[in-house]
């Protein structure tokens, strides 16, 4: 994570992020947005939701958008967002990167298009928005702040992780986690997911990537998980995840809970069980091919 927020802050120094902006320009139009909104989404994916919303802050003054518009480009940072940090996250659990990407871009986008179509059909939420975040909210962006503010949520990740395991294996040991799983596997086995990544799964849904990934990523060096299951649970996680935190974040901003967090879960639902129908059928070595990574010794 730490060369990962420093390549992140160059990025930022030299206006890069600024032409990734410009080539999403075209983009926007599919989804109902004015171009400017390319910058937004680019700045949440480089950055992360917090990077998202200050960019919007600074760009939505004067575009006149809609409660619809907001909650289309709310969501569309949702699934896409922090990618250099929770991407890398990804691949250490063994699925590929390109493939990663492509499933959170390009799930971000099509969802961004299906609510565009939906909220336009039914004229709804078609009125003016309304900001409810204020400037007030920026932070010190001096790089003395940013460094202090780094070091402060490296030493808040490790201890979290760190309960996060100890409170894991604990659950485990009293049995609690073995209800959770019959409990919940009623819907994991409709959508396909195996038993061994539920609680894992359910950790990265409501606290997000980087904890769940953590987790599988301790999981897989202590234990053999189906590598199947690991990329079926990551791509949930990506497309739905810190569904609390997150989720209120882009509320407050002025997205609609339509599209925020029931539109969103549906979503997933969705696209996990056609994802899991359609690739269950390809036999390991084509599964492995273009959706993970090699292993040592693996078994094709």
């Amino acid at each position: 994570m730490i060369p990962i927020s420093i390549i992140v802050k160059l990025l930022q120094y030299t206006g890069a992020i600024e032409y990734i902006g410009m080539a999403l320009y075209p983009l926007m139009k599919f989804v109902g947005l004015p171009g400017e909104m390319g910058l937004v989404w680019a700045s949440a994916m480089i950055t992360n939701l917090f990077g998202g919303v200050l960019a919007f802050i600074n760009l939505s003054a004067g575009l006149n958008l809609t409660i619809a518009q907001v909650t289309i480009i709310s969501v569309m940072m949702l699934i896409a967002h922090t990618f250099p940090i929770e991407l890398t996250i990804a691949r250490k659990t063994g699925v590929k990167l390109l493939t990663m990407f492509i499933v959170r871009f390009g799930f971000a986008f099509i969802f961004g298009v299906l609510l565009n179509i939906i909220y336009k059909s039914f004229n709804y939420l078609q009125e003016p928005a309304v900001l409810h975040i204020k400037q007030s909210i920026v932070v010190n962006n001096s790089l003395w702040s940013w460094a202090l503010n780094e070091l402060k949520n490296y030493l808040i990740i490790y201890l979290f992780v760190f309960s996060l395991m100890l409170l894991l294996e604990i659950l485990k040991r009293i049995g609690v986690i073995e209800l959770i799983t019959k409990a919940l596997s009623p819907l994991l086995r409709f959508l396909g997911i195996g038993n061994g990544v539920i609680t894992i799964t359910i950790v990265g849904l409501t606290l997000g990537v980087v904890y769940g990934g953590a987790l599988i990523i301790n999981e897989t060096k202590t234990k053999s998980i189906n590598r199947r299951d690991v990329f079926y649970a990551m791509v949930m996680m990506g497309i739905f995840h810190s569904i609390i935190e997150d989720s209120i974040l882009m509320i407050s901003l002025g997205g609609h809970y339509t599209g925020v967090v029931i539109g969103r879960f549906i979503f997933t639902i969705i696209v996990i069980y056609l994802l899991v129908k359609l690739t269950k059928p390809l036999s390991d070595k084509t599964f492995n091919r273009f959706f993970l990574t090699k292993i040592k010794n693996e078994n094709h």
